[in-house]
């Protein structure tokens, strides 16, 4: 005999009435958390999931039954929203089709996301006021299987260094699996491609300081499986990842999360889940408040990359070329 479903539940979020079916799901099996605790865990960092996604065109990971079950990718926003949730209109070259993406602007758009089964929250690095030029570029600290977090660590010390040698503030948070990314602001005056070679070049320049830890080699079969990947291809159109505050969908329900540079040494993967970023949250606030306010010219790594290719450097492969 199937479950009887909980009675759905109606929460007030910024004036908007949220309606929140099955509320007694279980979503993360470690704890036990619901639909509801998924909810009540965004409600908690409000701000800071906004802030996040506001403006972005965003792909939203489903679970319909849970992270045990069958993970759902929705670029377009689902049937049957309310008139108040807002989207992007985005054009797939590769398909020769756009999608209406959910585009937040307000904490209760995400509620209704949850309400919709997303645990997910993947913005593109533009907004929908300059879809075709990023205004963040994003460093992604990926590390291969046998990669162990102490490098993620040491490396993310490098790509700090580096940073402050050009005169970037970098922003870091925990992926919410194995690695940290870092995100920097800039002007909305290049497009994808530029991003990406400025992205590359930058990686580079990690890569050359710490060789044996580090590599930007495309071709997953051609890495050393203990190094660490700078995926500068994270900067590609419509190629996205977790959000600061995003939850991840696995049992223990990790979440991507704002760090202090000052704290790298100490944290471990999965310090950061939905029980226990709400109090966090409530101590420290937004560590990525400020982001808008640190503006780089990416002018300096277009340099770079111009002088790499003129030496001999491959350009970035092309972002949907795998292996």
């Amino acid at each position: 005999m199937a479950k009887a479903s909980s009675p759905a539940v109606e929460i007030e979020v910024g004036g908007r009435t949220v309606r929140i079916s099955n509320p007694d799901r279980v979503y993360f099996p470690a704890r036990g958390e619901t639909k509801l605790d998924l909810v009540n865990y965004y409600l908690s960092v409000g701000d800071g999931i906004v802030n996040a996604l506001r403006e972005r065109p965003c792909m939203m990971h489903r679970f319909p039954e849970g992270v045990a079950g069958e993970k759902v990718h929705q670029k377009r926003l689902p049937y049957g929203a309310p008139p108040w949730m807002e989207t992007v209109q985005v054009f797939f070259p590769r398909y020769k089709r756009t999608a209406d993406e959910l585009c937040v602007t307000e904490l209760a758009q995400v509620a209704w996301a949850v309400q919709m089964s997303t645990v997910e929250f993947h913005p593109w690095n533009s907004r929908r006021a300059h879809v075709e030029q990023p205004d963040e570029w994003r460093i992604d600290l990926d590390p291969m299987p046998e990669c162990g977090f102490d490098r993620v660590r040491r490396v993310a010390h490098i790509a700090h260094e580096v940073l402050d040698e050009i005169g970037a503030t970098g922003w870091p948070k925990t992926s919410g699996g194995r690695g940290i990314h870092i995100y920097v602001r800039i002007k909305p005056e290049h497009g994808f491609d530029d991003v990406r070679r400025a992205a590359l070049a930058f990686a580079r320049e990690v890569e050359r300081r710490a060789p044996d830890e580090v590599t930007t080699e495309w071709w997953r079969r051609d890495r050393d499986p203990k190094a660490l990947f700078v995926d500068y291809n994270q900067n590609a159109r419509d190629h996205t990842i977790a959000a600061a505050y995003s939850v991840r969908g696995n049992p223990i329900g990790t979440v991507s999360t704002p760090i202090r540079w000052d704290e790298i040494d100490a944290v471990e993967p999965d310090d950061f889940t939905i029980a226990t970023v709400p109090k966090r949250f409530a101590e420290l606030g937004d560590l990525h408040a400020g982001i808008d306010d640190a503006v780089f010219d990416l002018a300096p790594l277009l340099e770079w990359a111009d002088r790499d290719e003129r030496e001999g450097a491959a350009p970035p492969a092309d972002p949907d070329d795998r292996d």
